[in-house]
């Protein structure tokens, strides 16, 4: 999708999703780029070394904050978070510092240790980490939760589908309201507004 800004501005290109992000990176010099349907670490590998005037985002995760006020409506007193931060997620770390406490994954890190390390935590909070939640990972990460008895708060509705607690998620229709009203800010103003997670 191209929409042209008014006067000198460039374009603004809205990329969907991985692939077309890496495609429309290459375009920077003619459009200015919004991306939508991508992953924040997937967006920061990416696109993340380019100015804040020529790229943001609207993440395809839900935002931190939403996930931890949603621990704190399920269980409705307060919980002992956990989160788990891998290489590309150690970003987040301000983001959830407030609400949970942090447990490092680096890479060649054993997933069975860092889970026995958060055995007291009532609550895991899952960030989309490729390094943490790899297939073979996530297995073990359900089954220990299970045992410790703690919730997986998941960051998408196929993480609830394969087995976490609960995620708070936005559909296709909000996040592309949330799109159109940065594109709409981009046309009326020339300013494009910061990456951000889904508002609605």
């Amino acid at each position: 999708f191209e929409g042209t800004a008014v006067g000198r501005r460039k374009k603004l290109c809205v990329a969907i999703g991985p692939l077309a992000l890496r495609d429309a990176v290459a375009l920077t010099a003619d459009c200015t780029l919004l991306s939508a349907y991508t992953s924040s670490p997937v967006w920061r590998a990416i696109a993340g070394h380019l100015p804040p005037s020529q790229a943001s985002a609207i993440y395809a995760e839900p935002s931190p904050a939403d996930q931890l006020q949603l621990v704190s409506l399920l269980y409705r007193r307060p919980a002992r978070v956990g989160a788990i931060i891998g290489p590309e997620t150690a970003f987040l770390r301000p983001y959830l510092s407030a609400g949970a406490e942090l447990y490092e994954f680096g890479r060649g890190d054993d997933i069975n240790r860092v889970l026995n390390r958060m055995a007291q935590a009532e609550v895991l909070l899952a960030t989309p980490d490729s390094a943490v939640y790899t297939p073979e990972n996530f297995r073990n990460i359900l089954l220990s939760s299970y045992r410790h008895n703690q919730g997986v708060i998941g960051f998408s509705a196929d993480m609830v589908k394969a087995g976490a607690l609960a995620s708070t998620y936005s559909d296709i229709e909000d996040i592309n309201a949330q799109v159109a009203e940065v594109a709409a800010g981009y046309v009326a103003s020339g300013v494009l507004a910061a990456p951000q997670f889904p508002r609605y």
